[in-house]
Parts: C-alpha cells; structure tokens; sequence
C-alpha cells in the first residue's frame, strides 16, 4: 500500500518535494490556501496586465536544468527563456549605466571605473567560481542535520578558499577600490539579509551566477516555472488541493497523522511543511511540539521585508531596462535603516522590473508593466497606506527624473503589496520576504532542522531551513528534504 505525504504549500520548495517524493512512488497531496500554485511566485492578473507577485530574476540556469533532468525534462520543455542583455541597469545619481552580458564588455566597464580592474575581475571571478562549484557541490545539498555532513575531503581542504570567514565588503575591497564596483558586487547581499560586513564571502558565488551564469527570463513571467513545475508534478501522480488553507496538524503518539483546513482533514504517513517554517510551528501544532522557543526565534536575523507595487501604464517608456536598480541614494544608509534601525526608510534604494519590455504578453497593447520593489526591514512596527505613499512619491520621482519623462499621470493601475500582506498572504514570520539572513551562524547547521526535534514525520523545506532564501535554493531544499523523507522510511 502506497504511504501518503501531504505537503503542505505550494512554493518552489513544495513543488519540488512534491515532485520527488511522486517520484519515489508516494501518494502525495499539496495543500495550498491560495488558488494557484506558486507561493510567493504566484501570478496577478487584472485589466490585462500580468504581474509575478514575487521573485522576478532568473539566476543559476543550471539548478533548473538539473531539477527538470531528474524527471527526464528540460526547462524547454515548458517555457522559453531568452537571456538578457544587457543583464540590467544600474543607475547612479548622475545617470544609469548598463551592466552588459557579454564579460569582455563587462571589463572594459570596469575599466572604465578603475585602471586595472578587468585583470582583477579574472581573479576574483576564479575564486567566486570556486566557491560556486564547492558551495553547490559540497554545501547546498547537505541536509544540515550534523557537523558530521561537512567532513568531506575535498570540503575540508578547500575550506579556507571558501571564505567563510571573511566578510563580503572586505572580500570585495580586497580586489577593487572604486566604490561603484563594489556597489555592483555587494547588491545582491542587500536581498541576502544582512550587512556586507556581516556576510560571509562565500556569497561571492552569486556574482559568479550574475556575471558567469547570466540573468534570463521565461517568456510569460516566473510563473512559468511555478506552472512547470505544477504540470510535471501533476504527471507524476500528484493530487493538489488549492483553497484549502490548513489550521491544525494532529498529533498521536508523537507522530503527525492528520491535517484539517477549513473544509477538510487529511490522513497522512509524512508531513512536509513548505509554509513559513515559525508558523507551522506555532500556530499548526498542539503545545508542546515545537522544536525552537519563541526566544529562539526572536534571535533570528531576518532577511528584509518589501514594499512592492505593481504598476499598470496606459502608455510605453522610452529606454527602460527589464531589470533597474537605483543607487543613487546612500547605499549605507539605506541598509543601516533595514538591519539596524529597522525603520522605513528615508531615501529608499530600489529596484523596477518592466516586463513588458521584454515580453508583450505581459500588458495590453501600448501599455507598460512596472513592478517596482523597495527593501524594508522585517517586523517594521507601523505599515500603513501613509508609509507606502511617501515611499511611492519618491521612488516615482526619482524614476522620472532618471528617466526623463512622466509616469504618474499614466498610471491606471497600482497596487501595492507590503510586510503586512507578507504575514496575511504566507504567514510569514515578521512580514519577512527573503527568509533569514545568510550569516555565518545561520548557514548550513544552524539554520531550523529540515526535520521535526519532537514529530517524527514532521519535515520542512524551503527558505527558513537549508538551504536558504532564494528561487534556486527553494527547488533544492524540495529535493534535500524528499531524500531525508525517504532515507528516514527506508531505514524504519
């Protein structure tokens, strides 16, 4: 007889356990309160325009290749994907500069901002692959259940290159002075969840992703990984149940034997939460089963939260980037505000995507998608309608000026989508967006266990445990959790 897993979510993680506990040969069922699959990559559809509600940038090519390998697949086989470039724009005070795809164009770039930079690129690049190779081969698909995992040869000895040591910022100057390079270089941290000084240089690797591995797009939005990723599992045999939102898990003899919704209950052998991890915990199980205390968690560093809009145009702009990061406000403060303060911030950095630059099908004809993101930090006391306007007049601003011509008296749709919607929509654990930070204490072992410390059967998956915040990382956390679910029963 076919033991049954329920899953509870229908995230990147959720979908790829899914996928492989089907695999495996399980009856399982995804339980999701939304009405799509997705999460947090859910898609929006309203007066024509289609907005993903979440992540917007496609990195490390290779995990979905290898994801989809894995059940005789390719990402081709669902979606297309056309590789950007330039990769994106970065705007600065004085004006934007394109960061181009091709790496000889990138180093003359370089050069551009400091003498000798391009043969620094080349080193630095050789460590960040490194790290890359090593951190997805030794580290990213470790469980994280034990010191033990790690004592690995080749992990061992390569352990000093990895730089898990080392702060980031200092990584960086090591090899580059001109602060607007290291500005290039220490970005995508901001959406890791902490400080450059207190990220460990092994996240150099996503530079490498960045400039080695490129920055794509799936026509139709990221939700076409999502859907993929739905369509595959269906095919394997996997049964979701979208609108039901669970609100108790049982609990007999120390196993999870039954979860109930609003409508419905459902018997399981093995329960996978891919729901925010601190949820679960304290809201879905009776007392006394929570593996971590309320001061455990609130010592967590949190990932940021987010002010995102989405922006409907009745008009095009001229010369937008898919992909728009604007620096031209005090890149410390800001992230001062988010880590330290944890206050809104003053002048905000932020970021726009504009689909429909790429993609048509994504607006009506003659119209302008805008998804427009503004890091906040987690757990923020006040998050009103007052906050979110200052932050949109001077971020529209802005993009006005840079852009030089009018956006706000062509706007026909908005909708804005903050930490209190983070809590609503997901449950999510002070409104956070991106996990928790990847700091060198919350890596690997010291994240949340993958497995319950008090049910048996009780595991989770996604971006509060291994490996961490982020697309990629979510699809292998569904793939590492599925291998300790089926270690676990093979060995009972």
């Amino acid at each position: 007889m076919q033991k049954k897993a329920v899953v509870i979510g229908s995230g990147f993680s959720g979908l790829s356990t899914a996928a492989f506990m089907a695999k495996a040969g399980w009856e399982v069922h995804v339980l999701e309160k939304h009405d799509q699959p997705g999460g947090r990559a859910r898609r929006l559809k309203v007066n024509g325009f289609i907005f993903d509600m979440g992540p917007s940038w496609y990195w490390m090519p290779d995990v979905f290749e290898r994801f989809f390998a894995q059940f005789g697949k390719s990402p081709s086989d669902y979606y297309e994907l056309q590789r950007l470039n330039p990769s994106y724009r970065v705007y600065w005070e004085e004006g934007g500069v394109d960061i181009p795809a091709n790496l000889d164009e990138l180093k003359k770039l370089f050069e551009e901002f400091e003498q000798g930079s391009s043969k620094k690129l080349d080193r630095f690049l050789e460590e960040a692959a490194y790290k890359y190779e090593t951190g997805i081969k030794n580290l990213v698909f470790k469980p994280g259940r034990s010191m033990l995992e790690f004592m690995d040869w080749d992990l061992m000895k390569g352990l000093i290159r990895l730089d898990v040591f080392t702060s980031i910022k200092k990584h960086v100057s090591k090899y580059f002075k001109h602060p607007k390079i290291r500005q290039l270089l220490e970005f995508p941290v901001l959406f890791l969840g902490a400080l450059p000084e207190d990220t460990p240089a092994l996240y150099s690797l996503m530079n490498y992703a960045d400039i080695m591995g490129g920055t794509w797009y799936p026509q139709g939005g990221m939700f076409q990984i999502a859907e993929a990723m739905h369509q595959l599992a269906e095919s394997l045999g996997v049964q979701f149940h979208f609108n039901e939102n669970v609100n108790k898990i049982e609990i007999q003899n120390g196993l999870a034997t039954k979860l109930f919704t609003d409508a419905n209950e459902f018997d399981a052998d093995v329960v996978i939460g891919s729901a925010d991890y601190h949820f679960i915990e304290t809201q879905l199980l009776p007392e006394g089963f929570q593996s971590y205390s309320d001061a455990y968690w609130e010592k967590r560093r949190m990932a940021p939260s987010c002010l995102i809009f989405y922006i409907g145009l009745n008009k095009k702009l001229n010369d937008i980037s898919h992909h728009s990061l604007f620096f031209d406000a005090p890149f410390e403060k800001h992230a001062k505000e988010i880590y330290i303060e944890k206050q809104w911030p003053e002048e905000p950095l932020f970021y726009v995507s504009a689909t429909s630059v790429t993609d048509s099908s994504v607006a009506p004809p003659g119209c302008e998608n805008l998804f427009i993101l503004i890091p906040l930090a987690a757990g923020l006391e006040q998050d009103d309608e007052a906050h979110h306007e200052k932050c949109f007049s001077a971020v529209i601003n802005r993009l006005e000026k840079h852009l030089g011509q009018s956006i706000s008296d062509s706007i026909i749709y908005k909708q804005s989508f903050s930490q209190s919607d983070f809590i609503s929509a997901y449950n999510s654990f002070k409104g956070n967006a991106y996990g928790l930070a990847n700091t060198l204490l919350q890596t690997a072992v010291f994240k949340p266990a993958c497995r319950s410390k008090k049910v048996k059967n009780l595991f989770y998956t996604g971006q509060l445990t291994v490996p961490g915040p982020g697309v990629p990382p979510s699809i292998i956390s569904g793939e590492v959790v599925a291998k300790q679910v089926i270690k676990y029963y093979h060995s009972c």
